[in-house]
């Protein structure tokens, strides 16, 4: 089957220019707290590509309010941890949290931020199929090899209404080191046993199907090919207008991806989170939970070598953590809730240089 050309578009965006001109940007309402002084300094972030439109937005609308360039390059989660891990940028941005031993392999102790929450979603392109459901059998032998037609009896047990037809299913995966990736794979191994013989991960060895680098990359390989299924980032299928299935939860209940369905993963996971941010939120408990939810998170080094840096650093993490959660629902994220922002407060508090406690502005 010719299903035309692949797209593997590779994403390396710097972001301190995006969004056009001030008069043309929709401001938060608390933008108009007074412009915090600066060092002057630029600072440089690098890695996931699952928040790349709210870190877009933010990114820009801190630069109007501040003067402060933030040069981000959503390049993956993988890449962004080796640059960190280099100390070629300030931050780094990952969906795939630091386990404990990853921690100990970095250069310094690294502290975790989450920032916002969203959905990996699986994106189809079936014309005919306006509504389509999927268990957690059928993703998982979907990307097993498993299932190899769209009309295979175990898709078509959960869609009795629906004329699914006889086409092949063409997978399509992250071909980068992805964190995007590592929720899914997460996903898939607590809902399938049989996933254990592929693991888990940023990175994992596909039994099949197609890779594109990036949301962004699969995104456009699934909307290009007929047949096609792809997991990305909620926003990358609204944006491109593709089809998004709805899944069947813990609680046995077939969930669209939304924000709100995100929200209730969270709040499901709250006590878990509460105890550690880096907890997955897959296959959250409830009736409402999208049980392929998840945290993104910013990862800083707790010691810091710049103290101008630091500063502008720790600053627009405050920004992000408050203002610049209104921009969250409209661009398909879901604000972080309280108790979360309290603990981000903290482990900012948490960050010196040199040793010593950053001092406060003067």
């Amino acid at each position: 089957m010719n299903r035309g050309p692949a797209i593997l578009c590779a994403l390396s965006i710097v972001l301190g220019g995006c969004g056009g001109s001030s008069s043309q940007q929709t401001k938060s309402s608390s933008d108009s707290s007074a412009t915090p002084q600066t060092s002057g300094a630029a600072l440089t972030g690098a890695g996931a590509t699952f928040p790349y439109p709210l870190y877009s937005k933010w990114v820009d609308a801190y630069r109007q309010r501040s003067g402060v360039a933030i040069n981000y390059q959503s390049i993956g989660s993988g890449a962004g941890i080796q640059q960190l891990r280099a100390g070629t940028v300030d931050f780094g941005a990952s969906d795939a949290p630091l386990s404990d031993e990853q921690i100990k392999e970095m250069p310094g102790a690294v502290l975790h931020l989450p920032t916002t929450a969203g959905a990996v979603v699986l994106a189809y392109n079936l014309p005919a199929v306006k509504e389509l459901k999927l268990t957690p059998e059928a993703v998982a032998g979907i990307y097993l090899g498993q299932l190899k037609r769209w009309n295979d009896p175990v898709i078509a047990k959960a869609n009795p209404q629906v004329s699914l037809p006889a086409d092949e299913i063409l997978p399509v995966h992250r071909s980068d080191g992805s964190g995007t990736t590592n929720i899914f794979t997460t996903y898939l191994a607590a809902v399938a046993p049989a996933w254990k013989t592929v693991g888990v991960g940023t990175a994992v060895s596909w039994p099949g199907g197609v890779g594109g680098k990036g949301n962004d990359g699969v995104s456009g390989l699934v909307r290009q090919t007929p047949g096609a299924i792809g997991y990305v980032e909620l926003a990358y299928a609204r944006q491109n207008g593709i089809a998004m299935a709805a899944l069947r939860n813990q609680a046995g209940q077939f969930v669209a991806p939304s924000t709100a369905s995100v929200a209730a993963a969270l709040s499901a996971s709250a006590a878990a989170l509460q105890r550690d941010p880096r907890t997955p939120i897959v296959n959250a408990s409830g009736a409402s939970s999208y049980p392929i939810s998840a945290l993104t998170f910013l990862l800083v080094y707790q010691d810091q070598k710049d103290e101008g840096r630091a500063r502008e650093f720790v600053d627009f993490a405050k920004w992000a953590l408050h203002d610049g959660q209104s921009y969250c629902e409209a661009l398909e994220y879901v604000q972080l809730p309280p108790a979360l922002v309290t603990a981000d407060e903290a482990t900012l508090g948490r960050i010196t240089v040199g040793g010593r406690p950053l001092a406060p502005r003067p």
